[in-house]
């Protein structure tokens, strides 16, 4: 499995429930390995295989999470 490191800025996280919730939404897409989501930077950093997942799939759960993937 091919793997590629993408970190994401995602907007709207105040507490470690947030980060919970965004580790989550990415944690259950196809492809995604490693997932480490950062309160303090305000950023999501995502293991996943492209060939099953997509950045923009990756930025649409963050979005429908209520999240803002900037």
């Amino acid at each position: 499995m091919a793997t590629e490191q993408t970190v994401i800025k995602v907007g709207g996280m105040s507490c470690q429930g947030c980060v919970k919730n965004v580790t989550g939404v990415l944690q259950a897409l196809p492809g995604v390995g490693e997932v480490a989501v950062s309160l303090e930077n305000g950023e999501a950093r995502i293991s996943h295989d492209p060939e099953k997942t997509a950045v923009a799939a990756l930025r649409a759960a963050i979005e429908d999470a209520g999240f803002d993937a900037l």
